[in-house]
């Protein structure tokens, strides 16, 4: 591969995140986090959701919860939650899974 198109492409980056910010950034590399912090907050999201719905549960058993709706509607939203992380997480190792398979 060329080294000119190599830090193009690096120096594209850096003009991205300059832009971004809105601030003027030294053009050195930085570490790619941002996959990591999505996937931990959206971890962190589903487990929230995940603790509301059982602490509904556990206040509908108890006699204590305010209203079956709002209970049924957490059980739903952590229902869905969990589909679309086990969706993501399917993808993700589809991906990785392909990523392997190339041939370098």
């Amino acid at each position: 591969m060329n080294p000119n198109a190599i830090e193009a492409v690096q120096a594209l980056g850096a003009v991205g995140a300059a832009s971004g910010a809105g601030q003027a950034q030294a053009a050195t590399p930085q570490p790619a986090t941002g996959f990591v912090q999505w996937m931990e907050h959206g971890i962190t999201d589903l487990n929230k959701t995940l603790l509301t719905a059982e602490q509904g549960v556990q206040q509908l058993a108890a006699g204590t919860a305010g209203n079956l709706h709002d209970v049924m509607l957490q059980l739903e939203q952590a229902r869905l939650a969990m589909q679309v992380a086990s969706q993501v997480r399917s993808r993700v190792m589809e991906a990785y899974q392909e990523v392997m398979r190339m041939q370098v």
